[in-house]
């Protein structure tokens, strides 16, 4: 597991390689650390991987040794799980883009790692009315002293609310960062940082000093999703994160949640879509426990897949398009190039799959697996 967990370090380092990837190395190679030892005419019967992917991994392969990188990277980063170490995450395991690299800074709990601790989620507006923090922080404080660890993400607003509830009642609670663990934004939640270290857990796919970026924070949306049995939007405007994250959790497969709120108001115009999208409503702190104590226990002792599988009830040319388009950006013409299809009855799959929402359409012709 050391070995293998040097080599997931080592592949995230080569940009055009995410999870999906990663997987199917495994599955081709037996582990990543032969992937790794492959020759490249190999790589290129993986699916995926064309011939820029392979001279960018050829290149990387070249100029990073694994054992010294982990050595030189650990002195910065000295707390990280992997999809290897018996410590990552048993609920990110199940989405299909876990991260390969997870830092942590604070305190941890073996028994939400685990999933044996439920997680709930809490996101909303950085810009919340009166009646949005009222209610998160009422939320927040009954669930976490219900046994219930509050995850989200550290922001202005109803996440810091969120935190803060948890916090005040003396239980734990999770931040997930869009920068590196040791990186605090917004900067005036630096006393709530520090608490959270204290009672909690600070997580992030970002290394230490990655500093705030606008593409990281829908990337660290997935994770609080991810994490969580359970998503709550408390107050969102129409176009808002927190909405992109209970998408992101009605895909994972977790129920999601949404306090009702007036007409009058925009910023609960995301909340009342999200229930007319089918998303549970949240009448008081008790109907809520109600609902949340339905959801079945997670036995500790089953084993488990490292990563999702793919889907398998799309027509033969889906899925092969599926196959070879990973999470990170991938241009038109190299899928065309991988699937060897024309361009008419490429774009067709391509339609098909993003409308059922497996495949973005990024500008320029790219495409990424959702």
């Amino acid at each position: 597991m050391l070995e293998e967990r040097t080599y997931w370090l080592a592949w995230s380092q080569i940009n055009g390689i995410g999870p999906v990837l990663m997987r199917r190395l495994q599955q081709h190679f037996g582990t990543l650390a032969a992937a790794w030892a492959a020759p490249s005419r190999a790589l290129t019967e993986v699916t995926g991987f064309g011939v820029q992917l392979v001279a960018a991994v050829e290149q990387k392969r070249s100029q990073l040794h694994p054992e010294q990188f982990l050595e030189q990277h650990s002195l910065k980063n000295p707390n990280f799980w992997t999809p290897a170490d018996t410590d990552y995450p048993r609920l990110l395991l199940e989405i299909p883009n876990p991260p390969p690299v997870l830092y942590y800074q604070g305190q941890i709990n073996p028994q939400e790692n685990q999933g044996i601790k439920p997680m709930v989620g809490i996101v909303g507006t950085r810009n919340p009315t009166e009646y949005g923090c009222r209610w998160t922080r009422r939320i927040s404080t009954t669930l976490a002293k219900k046994g219930f660890t509050i995850v989200s993400g550290m922001a202005a607003g109803i996440d810091t609310q969120a935190h803060r509830g948890c916090l005040e009642a003396g239980e734990r609670t999770i931040a997930v960062f869009g920068t590196g663990v040791d990186v605090v934004y917004p900067w005036h939640n630096q006393s709530l940082y520090e608490q959270i270290q204290e009672q909690g857990l600070i997580l992030s796919e970002y290394p230490a000093g990655t500093q705030p970026h606008r593409a990281h924070f829908p990337q660290r949306n997935r994770i609080v999703a991810g994490l969580s049995r359970a998503l709550l939007v408390m107050e969102a405007p129409k176009k808002s994160g927190a909405l992109i994250t209970a998408h992101q959790a009605n895909e994972f497969g977790r129920d999601v949640y949404a306090l009702p709120g007036s007409l009058d108001n925009p910023k609960s115009v995301g909340c009342l879509g999200l229930l007319n999208w089918g998303a549970q409503v949240i009448l008081n702190e008790r109907h809520l426990l109600e609902m949340l104590g339905e959801m079945p226990d997670i036995d500790a002792s089953a084993e488990f897949s490292p990563l999702a599988q793919e889907p398998l009830e799309l027509e033969p040319e889906l899925l092969q398009v599926l196959q070879i388009v990973p999470s990170e950006p991938i241009h038109f013409d190299l899928i065309v190039q991988e699937t060897e299809m024309s361009t008419s009855l490429l774009l067709s799959a391509l339609l098909q799959l993003e409308v059922q929402g497996l495949v973005s359409q990024l500008p320029g012709m790219r495409y990424r697996r959702c």
